[in-house]
C-alpha cells in the first residue's frame, strides 16, 4: 500500500469514527430522557461508558504494545462495539441499560484512543503533523452531528440506533484497508507498566489534567440536556456541535503552525483559562442562540488542550509504552474524569439547575488553571523542561 493510499484510509477512519461517536456523544443523553430516565439516571449511564474505559483502554493498549500492533485491536474493538450496541439500544430497564451499555462501552471506548495512538505513531513516521490528520476525526464528527441532528429532528431521537449501525458497519469495512504501524521496540511486558506508574511528572499531569477534563465530559453528557432546556431543538443541538466541532478542525488542522512557538505546558495553561471563561459564560446566559455562538470556543478550549497535553504525554512516556501511555491518558481524560463529570453533573443538575452546574465547572477549570502554572513552575525549578 502507497504512503499517500495509506494516509487516505486512516484519515477516513478518523472520520468514520468519529461520525460515528457523535451519535453517542451529541445525542445519548435526549434518547435517555426519552426513554424515561431522570437526571440522576442518565448521568449513571454516561458514567458507565468512562468506567468500562478506564479498564478497557489500558487492557487494550497493552495488547496493543505487547503485541505491536494496533490494526488487529482495533478491528476487534469496532466487532465488538456493533454488536453491543445493537443490544444497548434494545433494552429499556435502567438495571439492562447499566449493564449492556458497560459491554458496549467496553468495547467501543478504545477505537477513538487506538485511532489517535496510530494517527501519532503515522505522524512521527511520516515527520507530519498529528494535527493534520486528527482533523479529520473532527471534520467527520461535525458533519454528522449536523446531519444526524436534521435526521433525529425529523424522525424522533428513538430512531438513532439505525445511523449508528450504518456508521459503524462502514467503520469496519474502512478498519480493514488502514496500514498497521511498524514498532522497533521490545514488546512490553507486565513489569514495564510500572515504569508508567513511577513517572511522577505523568501521575501528576494526570491528575492536575482531570479538573479540566471533569467540566469537558460534564459539558459533553449534558450541553444538548441544558440547551433544549430553553427551548432549543435537535436541529440546535446538531448546529451547537457542528459550530464547536468545526473549530475544533481547524485549530488540528493549523496546528503545524501555531504549535510550534510555544512549550506545550504554555498552550495547556491558556486553553484551561479559557475553558473557565466559556463555563462561566455558559452558566449566566441563558439565551440558547447565544450559548450555541460561543460554541465555537471548543476549538480553542478542548482541541488545543488536547493536542497539547497528547503531545505532551508522548514526550514523557518510553517509546515501548506509546500505546498503553496513550491509553492510560486516554481512559483519564475521557474515562475516570467522564465518571465524575456525568455523575456529578447529573446530581446538580437534578438537584440545583445547568446554571449552577456550568458556575461550578468554571471553578473547577480554574483550579486547573492554577494547578498547572504551579505544574510548570516546579518542572521548570527541577529542570525537567
Amino acid at each position: 500500500m502507497t504512503r499517500s493510499h495509506s494516509l487516505t484510509s486512516l484519515k477516513v477512519l478518523l472520520a468514520n469514527f468519529h461520525a460515528t461517536n457523535t451519535i453517542i456523544i451529541s445525542f445519548l443523553p435526549l434518547y435517555l430522557a426519552y426513554k424515561g430516565l431522570n437526571g440522576t439516571e442518565i448521568g449513571w449511564v454516561l458514567a458507565i461508558g468512562p468506567f468500562a474505559s478506564i479498564i478497557s483502554q489500558p487492557f487494550w493498549g497493552y495488547l496493543s504494545d505487547k503485541y505491536k500492533t494496533i490494526k488487529r485491536f482495533l478491528i476487534i474493538s469496532i466487532i465488538g462495539m456493533l454488536i453491543g450496541s445493537i443490544i444497548f439500544f434494545q433494552v429499556n430497564h435502567i438495571i439492562a441499560i447499566l449493564v449492556f451499555g458497560a459491554i458496549f462501552y467496553f468495547f467501543s471506548s478504545p477505537v477513538g484512543a487506538l485511532s489517535d495512538s496510530l494517527a501519532q505513531r503515522r505522524a512521527q513516521e511520516l515527520r507530519i503533523s498529528f494535527g493534520s490528520i486528527r482533523t479529520w476525526g473532527s471534520i467527520g464528527f461535525g458533519f454528522s452531528t449536523l446531519i444526524i441532528g436534521e435526521i433525529l429532528n425529523n424522525t424522533g431521537v428513538e430512531y438513532m440506533v439505525w445511523p449508528y449501525v450504518i456508521l459503524g458497519s462502514i467503520l469496519l469495512i474502512v478498519a480493514f484497508k488502514i496500514s498497521d504501524v511498524k514498532v522497533d521496540s521490545t514488546p512490553v511486558q507486565v513489569r514495564d507498566i510500572s515504569k508508567l506508574i513511577q513517572n511522577k511528572p505523568f501521575i501528576l499531569f494526570l491528575l492536575i489534567m482531570m479538573f479540566i477534563a471533569i467540566t469537558h465530559r460534564a459539558n459533553d453528557s449534558f450541553i444538548g440536556l441544558y440547551i433544549t432546556g430553553f427551548g432549543a431543538t435537535e436541529r440546535l443541538v446538531g448546529i451547537a456541535w457542528f459550530i464547536g466541532v468545526i473549530s475544533e478542525a481547524a485549530v488540528f488542522a493549523l496546528a503545524g503552525f501555531w504549535f510550534r512557538k510555544f512549550n506545550p505546558l504554555t498552550f495547556i495553561v491558556i486553553a484551561s483559562f479559557i475553558f473557565a471563561v466559556r463555563w462561566f459564560l455558559y452558566g449566566i446566559i441563558t439565551d440558547p442562540f447565544i450559548i450555541i455562538s460561543l460554541q465555537f470556543l471548543h476549538g480553542i478550549t478542548f482541541a488545543v488542550f488536547y493536542f497539547a497535553a497528547f503531545y505532551y504525554v508522548t514526550k514523557i512516556i518510553p517509546q515501548n509504552l506509546q500505546s498503553t501511555g496513550h491509553l492510560v491518558y486516554y481512559s483519564v481524560f475521557f474515562g475516570v474524569s467522564g465518571i465524575i463529570g456525568s455523575m456529578g453533573g447529573g446530581m446538580i443538575l437534578e438537584k440545583f439547575n445547568g446554571e449552577a452546574l456550568y458556575l461550578s465547572m468554571g471553578v473547577l477549570a480554574t483550579i486547573g488553571m492554577i494547578s498547572f502554572i504551579i505544574y510548570t513552575y516546579i518542572l521548570k525549578q527541577k529542570k525537567y523542561i
